[in-house]
Parts: structure tokens; C-alpha cells; sequence
């Protein structure tokens, strides 16, 4: 009874958007790759978040690895964390194939757990062994 009155409140005083993806955003640093233990924010996952204002959720995620044996948990996983997270009226998970997943899409702070995990930048790696995208030529790793 308590989620349909927080529904009927955000709708009736409109949803803080901005808020709901801070919250979102920080619930899914709990979330974590089932390959890589660092979470998927700053593993650089998440590729899309957006808030309807009628509080529906959709987020669009890439996988490390496309193989990747569970992107079923992790669905359910992410779904579960942002129902427990806002009063979304629903949430949709879209896993994204078509973008590959590179190093060069974590955050500093991603960077740095995996360099202290594995001992080395993954980063610097894979510049040295690909190089830098012609769109990030111009950006430092």
C-alpha cells in the first residue's frame, strides 16, 4: 500500500528526474560485473538512463564480455535494485549488443579498483595494445 501512495504522490508532484537518476545511479554501485568484481557503474555499463515523467524507467546496459552466460541474473539483478531504489510506475532493462564494452568506458574511481585488484592499468593496457579511438584521440588515458 505504501509503493501505490508514493506512486500517486510522485505523479501528482512530479518526479524529481535528476534525483531519481542520482539514486538509481548510486543503489547500481552494488550491482557487479559477474567477470570483473567492480560494479557496473563505474565499470562504465550503463549507456542509457531515463525517467518518463510518469515515472517509468529504462536503462540501457552493455555486458563485458557478449557471451556473457548471466545476463539474465544481471537483468533481474538491475531491475530489482532500481524497484527497491525509486517508485518506478515500471522498469525496463535493454541490454545493448550493437556497443561493445571497452576499459575505456570506466570511471577513474573503476579504474583505479581494477588496477588495485589486478595490478595493473587496464586502461594504459589496452591503449598501448588498440589505441585510442579516432573520436578520444585528442583525450588522455
Amino acid at each position: 500500500m505504501q509503493y501505490l501512495n508514493l506512486v500517486k504522490m510522485s505523479a501528482q508532484q512530479g518526479i524529481d528526474k535528476e534525483e531519481w537518476k542520482k539514486k538509481i545511479m548510486e543503489a547500481l554501485t552494488q550491482v557487479y560485473d559477474p567477470e570483473i568484481p567492480v560494479d557496473i557503474v563505474n565499470l562504465g555499463l550503463i549507456y542509457e538512463l531515463k525517467i518518463s515523467d510518469e515515472g517509468d524507467v529504462y536503462i540501457r546496459l552493455g555486458l563485458t564480455a557478449p557471451g556473457c552466460p548471466v545476463v539474465d541474473d544481471l537483468i533481474y539483478t538491475v531491475e530489482q535494485v532500481i524497484k527497491e531504489t525509486v517508485p518506478a510506475k515500471s522498469v525496463e532493462v535493454d541490454i545493448d549488443l550493437e556497443t561493445p564494452w571497452t576499459p575505456l568506458k570506466m570511471t577513474p574511481e573503476g579504474r583505479q579498483k581494477f588496477k588495485q585488484i589486478y595490478g595493473y592499468d587496464i586502461v594504459e593496457m589496452w591503449v598501448q595494445t588498440y589505441g585510442l579511438p579516432e573520436d578520444q584521440q585528442d583525450q588522455k588515458a
